[in-house]
């Protein structure tokens, strides 16, 4: 029969095609269609499984002295929330899983506000305009520096894989990194890591 034998030339060759491409989409993680949106080849980017590390105090490195201009033209250093439990989220608005993360990032920020704890975002690897607009649709309140080059993710390249997105980091009050996430997180990870940073004993913080 003329039709079975096209079929059974044409299925294996269909087979292949989205096999091709459900490893493509694996392989570019988070992007997915962002970076189709984006329209850059640098914008490969993977997904971590959202599993944390905590660092114990004798342990833990500084963070590098990052700065840069906010999505708003404010200038931001980390420098300036020493002394404060800082919350560093690295996102971009074509990552999907940066959305759904967001609303655990703005409870967890919420409920630790009156303890020092401060959170920034850093924005990678996006459009400016695209950028606000995902910032003003999902109320987020904290700032966030603007990072389109990606420099600012590759000075923290020893502790987050420049291409995994969303990471989040716990900085505790001396500028150490604390903890990490790789991948997104949800509010009793954050919330627990953050918990641990705080509880600690804040009254040698400050510059070593």
């Amino acid at each position: 029969m003329p039709c079975d034998r096209s079929g059974a030339r044409v299925r294996p060759v269909l087979l292949r095609a989205a096999a091709a491409i459900a490893a493509l989409a694996a392989l570019s993680g988070c992007a997915g269609g962002g970076a189709a949106e984006v329209g850059s080849s640098d914008n490969r980017y993977i997904a971590g499984d959202g599993s944390s590390t905590s660092y114990d105090p004798g342990d833990r490195k500084a963070a590098p002295e990052a700065s840069g201009d906010g999505l708003g033209g404010e200038a931001i250093s980390l420098a300036d929330y020493r002394g404060d439990v800082l919350v560093v989220n690295f996102w971009a608005s074509w990552c999907g899983p940066c959305r759904s993360e967001t609303p655990v990032l703005e409870e967890v920020h919420g409920e630790f506000a009156d303890d020092g704890v401060e959170f920034l975002g850093v924005n990678i690897k996006d459009d400016k305009t695209a950028a606000q607009a995902f910032e003003e649709s999902q109320g987020v309140s904290y700032p966030s520096i603007y990072d389109q080059p990606g420099e600012v993710v590759q000075e923290f390249r020893e502790t987050v894989p420049p291409q995994a997105i969303p990471s989040t980091l716990v900085l505790d009050r001396k500028g150490r990194i604390a903890a990490r996430v790789i991948g997104e997180t949800d509010y009793k990870q954050l919330k627990g890591l953050v918990e641990t940073v705080v509880a600690e004993d804040s009254g040698d913080a400050g510059t070593e």
